[in-house]
């Protein structure tokens, strides 16, 4: 297709939902440029390995979709290794969609929250009754899983007077939603050694998504900045109050490691 055809069918697209007109001004060269301005020190995070984070790296799945809106499952075995290796671990999530992530942490967490849109909030955004009933598809009924409702730009964290050892940000991706969350999480959730994982970081493992980069580096206190990481193979960004070796990014890079899988399909139970 030539640049001319293209002119047009984009003009057609728009006229037929201007709304995706936000598309293009929240473009990735717009955040690009934030960053340069705002933080030029700190286009990417350093990263660390996920074999050298969590050591005999060798995690599974019971539950995985491979549907849209969802995680890797690189994603996922990060958050499950993290909380596997924390005795009696509190586990706290942004971001419910299917309930994926937290059904397989659950498996070994002693408790989980996660947090979502109520389905009024869902539908009053003009979403479909299907779209707001798949929520919690995987996570529902499970003892250890306390489902909450709220948006976060408004919920009280404070009120939950709970602090958590492993906490997932994986809400709505606007900057000011990811740089009140961070907040949120940095001011009441954390622990002197809680670990932090923002999800969507990267568009994938090899391209970094600059308007999330941005809220949790004006969302999360100065002086956590030097600990935070994107992880090998995964879509995250991670604090964790730790040196950890690190590599500086490099894209595209030369593969130094391979991952095994094997797959077998179930029928869901849910």
């Amino acid at each position: 297709m030539n640049k001319f055809k293209k002119i047009l069918l984009a003009i057609k697209m728009l006229y037929k939902k201007p709304s995706l007109i936000n598309l293009v001004i929240e473009s990735d060269d717009k955040w690009d440029e934030f960053l340069l301005k705002k933080h030029p020190k700190i286009t990417s995070l350093p990263i660390v390995a996920l074999e050298d984070l969590i050591p005999n790296f060798n995690e599974h799945l019971n539950i995985f979709s491979f549907l849209g809106g969802g995680s890797l499952p690189t994603d996922i075995m990060l958050l499950k290794g993290l909380c596997a290796k924390t005795p009696n671990c509190n586990y706290f999530e942004i971001g419910t969609w299917r309930g994926e992530s937290v059904a397989n942490i659950a498996e070994v967490a002693k408790e989980c929250f996660t947090l979502n849109l109520s389905k009024q909030e869902i539908s009053d955004l003009g979403m479909p009754k299907k779209y707001s009933d798949l929520h919690g598809f995987f996570s529902k009924g499970k003892e250890n899983i306390t489902h909450l409702f709220g948006n976060s730009l408004t919920f009280d964290f404070k009120g939950l007077n709970k602090k958590f050892d492993v906490i997932f940000i994986d809400g709505n991706h606007k900057y000011n939603f990811v740089k009140n969350d961070t907040e949120q999480v940095f001011k009441h959730l954390l622990k002197e050694n809680s670990i932090v994982v923002w999800h969507d970081y990267a568009y994938h493992p090899e391209k970094v998504r600059s308007e999330i980069l941005a809220g949790i580096l004006d969302g999360i206190p100065e002086h956590f900045k030097e600990n935070l990481y994107h992880v090998s193979n995964t879509m995250c960004a991670i604090y964790i109050n730790k040196e950890l070796k690190t590599s500086a990014p490099d894209f595209p890079l030369k593969p130094e490691k391979v991952f095994k899988i094997s797959l077998k399909v179930n029928a869901s139970t849910s």
